[in-house]
């Protein structure tokens, strides 16, 4: 029991040891981290500082100590030199590129040491596709996270689609007036998708492809087949099954096994309800308010008669309140149909007893 006891003794102490080592070395790092930012900061903390690039531009060098401290960078203790590899000491490398926008293009590559799988997605990305072809002003990473002012990218929430609308003024400008946009904006609601819940985040893929169309059900269905969320809003939960069982769910399905890019003109979700500009649908402005309804049936469908939508369920459930006329006939071959199968059933067999009992008697 001693020898039991004096082993777990020096197996707490060695813990202890352990512990008190990794946090020397943690706060190390994170002093020379912050002396390195305070000798950068002796000549950039300057507002004045700023230096001519060859084709004119004015490149300002300040960085603001406030700024980088607030870095989630700066707080990881992340120094200077991990993005600046080129700069080890004063005076500094000449500066060789003609531009502000080509001193971007090359700085942003280091983030590919510490972030390489988000790196390797954003090169697949429409953005980098768009860059590749000779579009300069496609964004890169530092565009969209920052350079010396880092943050958590989701924090306020908000920031994502304010990022957005850098360059997509226009669609920002619809969605913050539709359902989801007001609610994020003026509400303040978290619970709301925002520009990454439908396009992605680094791997954004061109949204105007068949690809893209033909999985715009299941990416709709993320928030509104999830019953618990759903519920939150009074809100049903069903849809995405009962378009599944649509003609047009099921042709979209078909084409999405056997034809995933080939383009189809079956409606999807944003057909019917918009894209950035979706509003709820008893707005008078809505794609799917009932006096409106028709006429978004008409762009499929330009033969369509006032009576047409009248008949039509959509994803909702037949009521006797909204359907009676389909809710009657539903109910009647919800019976009548089970009834003939199981008289074709029942004939069946007995016409097998019969040719049974028939060969039987033969045989005798």
């Amino acid at each position: 029991m001693a020898v039991h006891n004096q082993f777990r003794t020096w197996l707490i102490c060695l813990c202890g040891f352990l512990i008190l080592i990794i946090s020397y070395v943690f706060s190390n790092s994170k002093v020379q981290a912050q002396e390195t930012e305070d000798y950068c900061l002796s000549c950039h903390n300057n507002p004045d500082l700023k230096m001519t690039l060859p084709d004119g531009e004015t490149l300002s060098l300040y960085i603001s100590p406030e700024m980088l401290q607030h870095s989630i960078h700066s707080q990881q203790g992340i120094e200077c030199e991990a993005c600046h590899t080129n700069i080890k000491s004063y005076p500094h490398p000449q500066i060789d590129y003609q531009n502000h926008r080509e001193l971007s293009l090359s700085f942003y590559q280091s983030c590919e040491k510490c972030h390489s799988i988000n790196f390797d997605k954003a090169h697949d990305s429409i953005h980098a596709k768009a860059l590749e072809a000779g579009n300069l002003n496609a964004p890169v990473c530092t565009d969209c996270h920052g350079a010396h002012d880092v943050r958590s990218p989701n924090k306020p929430r908000v920031a994502i689609s304010e990022t957005c609308r850098k360059c997509h003024s226009n669609i920002y400008d619809e969605y913050k007036l539709s359902i989801h946009g007001n609610a994020l904006i003026n509400e303040e609601n978290e619970d709301v998708p925002v520009c990454t819940n439908c396009h992605g985040v680094h791997n954004i893929q061109d949204p105007r492809t068949a690809q893209f169309r033909i999985e715009t059900p299941e990416l709709c269905a993320g928030c509104h087949a999830n019953q618990e969320l759903m519920s939150k809003y009074g809100l049903p939960s069903d849809v995405y099954n009962i378009y599944k069982l649509s003609w047009h769910g099921v042709d979209v399905e078909v084409y999405k096994a056997k034809w995933p890019t080939i383009w189809h003109e079956n409606a999807v979700c944003t057909d019917c309800h918009g894209v950035h500009n979706i509003l709820p649908a008893d707005n008078p402005e809505s794609s799917v308010n009932p006096n409106n309804l028709l006429s978004t049936c008409q762009k499929c469908h330009p033969d369509a008669s006032p009576n047409w939508t009248g008949a039509w369920t959509g994803h909702q459930k037949i009521s006797l309140e909204r359907t009676p006329y389909l809710f009657y006939t539903d109910l009647f071959y919800s019976y009548f149909a089970p009834a003939v199968l199981w008289i074709s059933v029942i004939y069946v067999v007995l016409q097998i007893i019969r040719a049974t009992v028939d060969r039987f008697r033969r045989n005798m």
